[in-house]
């Protein structure tokens, strides 16, 4: 009988380098265990607007001038070319806004356009709010799984008793690849699929590696 696959839904937003580790290492679970990843937006910009006085105000003016055009180009990708271009668009972007250094930058979401082979035109989308209803509704959606108290990454899936399992991350560099990556995911689903489970953190000692 062929294996029976499960899906894992997973909110990112582009910006967010942590998430982009987290998403390399999702890749390469569904190379070790039997699962798909399915993409979706969710948004540094929405989660914090209500809390800006809250924040350092580096973080404020990244909000700000940095956060909303890659997100809001992901969303008009999917609207009008459907959901299936976004784990290429992510990547894309990902690559050149992280590995490459080159951060959220027009002409670094035009290249990513570009690697993705998607229409150039969606460049415009970054200074509109034409599809902001659809990429607030994408995010609360992911958001409602684990609280207003995260970031990006959520990630969702059936758990050993069907019942869904969400949680936020893991945080983790650099991605695990092979059979770590297959050992990370186990543990990560044994321990959010406890119920009463909620928390295990310690203090970051590394910036990512991205390779």
């Amino acid at each position: 009988m062929p294996e029976t696959r499960t899906t894992a839904d997973f909110w990112f937003d582009p910006l967010c380098p942590w998430a982009w580790m987290t998403s390399r290492w999702m890749l390469e679970v569904q190379e070790v265990r039997p699962v798909d990843v399915r993409w979706h937006v969710m948004s540094l910009a929405v989660l914090n607007e209500n809390k800006l006085d809250e924040l350092p105000e580096e973080y404020r003016e990244m909000l700000a001038t940095q956060a909303w055009g890659p997100v809001r180009v992901a969303v008009a990708a999917e609207q009008l070319h459907g959901p299936e271009v976004l784990g290429r668009l992510y990547t894309a972007m990902g690559t050149r806004f992280h590995n490459e250094g080159l951060g959220p930058t027009r002409e670094a979401m035009a290249a990513a356009l570009a690697d993705a082979g998607l229409p150039a035109g969606l460049l415009e989308y970054a200074e509109k709010d034409t599809y902001d209803a659809e990429l607030r509704a994408s995010h609360k959606e992911g958001i409602n799984k684990v609280g207003q108290d995260v970031g990006t990454p959520v990630i969702s899936v059936p758990g050993p008793d069907g019942t869904e399992v969400a949680f936020f991350g893991p945080v983790v560099t650099p991605a695990p690849k092979g059979e770590a990556a297959a050992r990370l995911w186990d543990g990560t689903l044994l321990v959010a699929s406890t119920p009463g489970f909620y928390e295990i953190k310690r203090t970051r000692t590394e910036g990512p590696i991205f390779d």
